[in-house]
């Protein structure tokens, strides 16, 4: 099953659905529905680590100061699953390949993926 975890109320994440091609793909979003530790587990094994699927641009990152601090891949994992924000998003998996963030080139490969 492909799937996209997304959130609802992101401009980027709408702007990017909706320039997809015509797709089949499940539509999870990620603040209605919370990831499960199953969810963020295969995630990591698609994308090696899960320092992968973090995303440094939340707030949270700064306002904790955890930018000031040596993250391990279990605090990487713990942050994801305790808010939605620390997910890199959109995240794409497709045929069992996962496409992690909202670049240009992800998005392109992506495209090219739902082709």
């Amino acid at each position: 099953m492909d799937i996209v975890y997304h959130l609802s109320t992101c401009d980027t994440c709408r702007k990017i659905l909706a320039s997809l091609p015509k797709n089949d793909l499940m539509l999870h979003d990620i603040k209605k529905q919370p990831l499960t530790e199953s969810d963020v587990d295969r995630m990591k094994e698609l994308a090696g680590s899960y320092e992968a699927l973090f995303s440094r641009k939340a707030q949270l990152y700064k306002s904790r100061g955890l930018k000031d601090q040596k993250l391990s891949e279990a605090d990487y994992r713990k942050l994801i699953l305790e808010h939605y924000t620390f997910l890199s998003r959109p995240v794409f998996i497709i045929d069992n390949k996962i496409y992690v963030g909202n670049s240009a080139h992800n998005v392109e490969k992506v495209i090219g993926a739902l082709k």
